[in-house]
């Protein structure tokens, strides 16, 4: 999902596009993607565009009229600039917005269509859609705090949390955490002052920087290819590479739709948190250090080539047990991954 600093990216690419332009027509191709009926979308044709401004990962279009164009591209939606009058694409197209200058055009390349367009008259009906996160750049540390700590959620989940910040995902909470040196399984109300400074001070620097990146990158063009997966991130989509600050490889955890990914060195005390799925179908064979991790990497490369390890791991011997290995101190159904 567009998160922060993609959207920020939108906005500097659509400005020089779009503010001061008169939105001539809008054309939508899937009626479900368009989530609101009164004004009709039609209420736009011929307004112009005075303002641009985000709303959590929403963009909002401020038109004349006091009238807003939402646009939330959720997870797979993405904005292309074209041609004016450019036909809106395929299977994937959703919508099409048409300026003198160009079209912008609205597509979803994912089988579940979620990108949604809202439209509505007025400041109070546009607060409405509003999730309420605190804004981290704009924060004071107290604020930030009070935020965090203000519900018991694993840090992973309260940075994700719309309600509780605003923008940020499951990319840039990754990059976070590791900078922060926090598990993304550690608990809010368990964090120290010092803790939570740290998490603060990484937020404010990835999202910045990441900002600043973005938008240097893209230069005057559009941005085209809108991804969550950047080769200059340090945790996120970076399983099994070595971590930029230990060399450690890169761990993750899967749940739902979502992934954690952390160095087990700078952020778990070297110890690997427990993947919800396949914990509990290994039970006492879950690796729980990187030790034991090499260990049973070793085990699985020495059943390929089918010798003998010269050191096996008790833990998962084939000579054992499967009753014996589970751990009698530990229950047999993972606490999803909390430490």
């Amino acid at each position: 999902m567009p998160e922060l600093p993609d959207i920020k990216l939108y906005l500097h690419a659509l400005r020089p596009r779009v503010v001061g332009r008169i939105l001539k027509r809008c054309r939508v191709a899937s009626p479900f993607v368009l989530r609101s009926v009164d004004p009709p979308i039609s209420a736009l044709s011929g307004k112009r565009v005075v303002n641009l401004r985000r709303l959590g990962k929403r963009i909002v279009f401020d038109c004349e009229n006091d009238l807003f164009l939402i646009i939330h591209l959720m997870i797979a939606g993405r904005l292309q600039w074209r041609e004016p009058g450019a036909k809106i694409i395929g299977k994937i197209g959703l919508a099409a917005f048409d300026f003198e200058n160009g079209t912008l055009l609205l597509t979803e390349a994912a089988s579940k269509r979620r990108a949604a367009i809202y439209v509505v008259r007025g400041e109070d009906a546009l607060r409405e859609l509003d999730p309420g996160g605190l804004e981290v750049l704009d924060a004071t540390l107290a604020q930030f705090k009070e935020t965090l700590q203000s519900e018991r959620h694993t840090l992973k989940r309260a940075l994700t949390s719309p309600n509780l910040f605003s923008g940020i995902g499951n990319a840039y909470s990754d990059e976070i955490l590791l900078y922060a040196k926090l598990s993304p399984m550690k608990f809010t109300t368990s964090l120290s002052d010092e803790e939570i400074a740290a998490l603060y001070d990484a937020s404010r620097r990835v999202l910045t920087e990441w900002c600043a990146r973005l938008i240097d990158q893209a230069g005057d063009e559009f941005p085209e290819r809108l991804t969550a997966f950047r080769p200059e991130m340090a945790a996120h989509g970076k399983f099994g590479k070595p971590c930029p600050v230990c060399c450690t490889p890169i761990q993750r955890i899967v749940y739902a739709e979502n992934e954690a990914n952390y160095c087990p060195t700078c952020q778990t005390g070297a110890k690997l948190l427990a993947d919800r799925a396949l914990s509990r179908l290994m039970r006492g064979d879950w690796p729980r250090t990187l030790e034991e991790l090499e260990e049973l990497k070793a085990r699985e490369r020495a059943i390929v080539s089918g010798s003998t390890p010269s050191t096996p791991s008790p833990k998962i011997s084939s000579s054992t047990p499967a009753r014996s290995r589970s751990r009698p101190s530990r229950s047999n159904s993972p606490r999803d991954g909390r430490e």
